[in-house]
């Protein structure tokens, strides 16, 4: 095989193994049928026809199949994507209009473009900035976004916003618009759900067996979405004003091409496109890179970026809105068998046999299912835990999960998000500003040295040892010096300064001069300063700088060497 054909067919289908099609074929029909009521409910989601659901699980799909990281993640319309989606159109156009839907392919295209230049551009450590307070946070706030925005589908009530805040006051100025049959249909039908997912206990394990009751809570949504078309169908719910979906056209999705935007527009939809592609990567990779530990494969980031840009820019031709890789949906594929994307690509025919074979059939089917079905699925992503565990571990993410949840609440998606990043990063300004500088002694007569308030250890009068916890830079260096200056108000005696500088990765020009104007003070007072225990890289920067050519004192390779130097006085 040619070099030019080993790059362009990816290795696990080079490398397929017949055995692996059976599970395959399985996953991906259970897949496949399983998430057609939630991807119709996607596309309601994010204002658009319920149709574009099945589009959004299809071409994206197969590229991802194609070019991405994971061998098992099913990729496709997910609630994140699909909430941000609407509210970040919501000013444009009204909602499943053509331009809105338009609009909307657009958007994947951007949110595709930049994952993809991310991904030339090697950008995959970027997740590492991200920390899990902003994500739980965020994402919380977005859930109960969703939740809130779907009454409507069980209200008939036409509520609208981009904020709870926009929904609460929209809701109480209409609420003489409620639908009382729409509202006992979506109550049901979302009592039902939560009870299939949260009492799964004793509705279906205290009478079936362990692996009988799996597959009677997954198939649950799908026999109330046949039983609600029945139903629906014999009573006449269309005529007595229940909104249902109505004729889904048939058909593949075609090539379309997105409208191109004036660059004030453009401009507008960049910032959404930017923090849409971040979160995108950050709940794909997530998804990925778990089933990737748990499966002992390797996860490149990089390669993940590329084939979800991959995905969401040709799915932008092809009437689609941003897809990322689902949590539910995986779990599911990975649960049913999944071996390799050949899953995925099953999947793909599925949704192709619903749009060609099975469209007329959805028609009866009431709106108020779907947006049940998404509130009963997004409850879930109210992730209490992770901020239980910060509050009680790590305050200042708790700090940030906090932030970025009621800023997505007060403000909006795109706003929340952008204030629990900076809640995050500030408190992680804050964390190395001051970084922790011990005063240490000799443990025992061995070469180890401790925190004198930690441990026995043994002191010199004449020494002082301080051990220094952090990188040292502009953010830090004043709040360091002052540590040290008053170190040596504390213990007057000691006349040799050992700085242990062996957690030192980094000194940079703002830190040089302060230990150089530290030296210089010392000196002043008849005390020395001396290093320890300065790693390699950090000596290849400060080597031939003033700081060494004018230290006072000496550089040691060990603590315990500069001890038994100096301790002689």
């Amino acid at each position: 095989m040619s070099s030019i054909a080993a790059r362009l067919i990816p290795a696990w289908l080079r490398q397929y193994q017949l055995t692996d099609l059976p599970t395959d074929v399985v996953a991906g029909l259970v897949v496949g049928v399983l998430v057609i009521p939630q991807s119709l409910g996607y596309a309601v989601l994010a204002g658009l026809p319920p149709v574009y659901g099945l589009y959004a699980a299809i071409v994206p799909v197969i590229v991802y199949a194609w070019a991405g990281s994971s061998n098992i993640q099913a990729v496709g319309p997910v609630a994140i994507t699909a909430i941000m989606t609407a509210s970040s159109l919501y000013p444009y156009a009204e909602q499943g209009s053509e331009q809105y839907i338009l609009m909307a392919s657009l958007l994947a295209l951007m949110v595709g473009a930049l994952l993809w230049i991310a991904g030339q551009l090697k950008l995959g450590w970027i997740m590492q900035f991200i920390s899990r307070g902003v994500t739980a946070g965020f994402v919380s706030g977005a859930a109960v976004l969703i939740f809130v925005s779907q009454i409507k589908y069980l209200t008939d009530i036409p509520i609208s916003g981009s904020s709870l805040v926009d929904y609460v006051g929209s809701m109480i100025t209409q609420t003489n618009q409620l639908h009382p049959q729409t509202l006992i249909i979506g109550v049901i039908a979302f009592c039902l759900l939560v009870a299939n997912r949260y009492g799964k206990k004793w509705l279906w394990h205290s009478w079936l067996s362990a692996s009988y009751a799996k597959w009677a809570e997954r198939l649950f949504p799908l026999i109330l979405l046949i039983i609600a078309i029945v139903l629906s169908m014999s009573l006449q719910w269309g005529a007595l004003g229940v909104a249902i979906i109505g004729e889904i056209p048939q058909g593949l999705p075609s090539f379309t091409l997105p409208p191109i935007p004036d660059v004030s527009e453009a401009l507008n939809l960049l910032p959404t496109a930017g923090l849409m592609a971040l979160i995108a990567f950050v709940s794909s990779s997530s998804v990925a890179s778990t089933y990737a530990r748990k499966r002992g494969e390797s996860f490149d980031a990089n390669r993940e970026l590329t084939g979800l840009g991959l995905a969401n820019l040709v799915g932008g031709f092809f009437q689609s809105f941003a897809v990322a890789g689902g949590f539910s949906r995986t779990a599911i594929n990975v649960d049913s068998g999944a071996k390799t994307p050949i899953a995925s690509l099953v999947t793909v025919l599925v949704m192709i046999a619903a749009l060609v074979a099975f469209g007329s059939a959805l028609a009866p089917l009431p709106y108020a299912l779907l947006g049940a079905t998404i509130m009963s699925s997004i409850i879930g992503l109210i992730d209490v835990a992770t901020l239980r565990s910060a509050w009680q571990r790590d305050r200042l993410d708790a700090l940030s999960f906090l932030a970025a949840f009621f800023g997505v609440l007060i403000f909006g998606l795109n706003t929340g998000l952008v204030i629990g990043l900076m809640v995050s990063f500030a408190s992680l300004i804050l964390q190395s500003s001051q970084p922790h500088v011990a005063v240490v002694g000799q443990l025992g007569g061995s070469g180890h040295f401790r925190n004198i308030n930690r441990h026995d250890v043994v002191t010199f009068t004449n020494l002082l040892i301080l051990r220094i916890d952090e990188s040292l830079f502009f953010g830090n260096s004043e709040s360091v010096h002052r540590r040290i200056l008053q170190a040596t108000k504390d213990y007057p005696n000691a006349k040799e300064i050992i700085l242990i500088m062996a957690a030192v990765n980094h000194i940079d020009l703002t830190a040089q001069e302060m230990l150089s104007t530290l030296n210089q003070e010392l000196a002043e007072q008849d005390k020395r300063l001396h290093f320890s225990f300065i790693k390699g890289p950090v000596m290849d920067i400060i080597g031939h700088t003033p700081l060494i050519n004018e230290l006072s004192g000496q550089v040691y390779l060990s603590t315990i060497e500069a001890v038994r130097d100096l301790e002689k006085g």
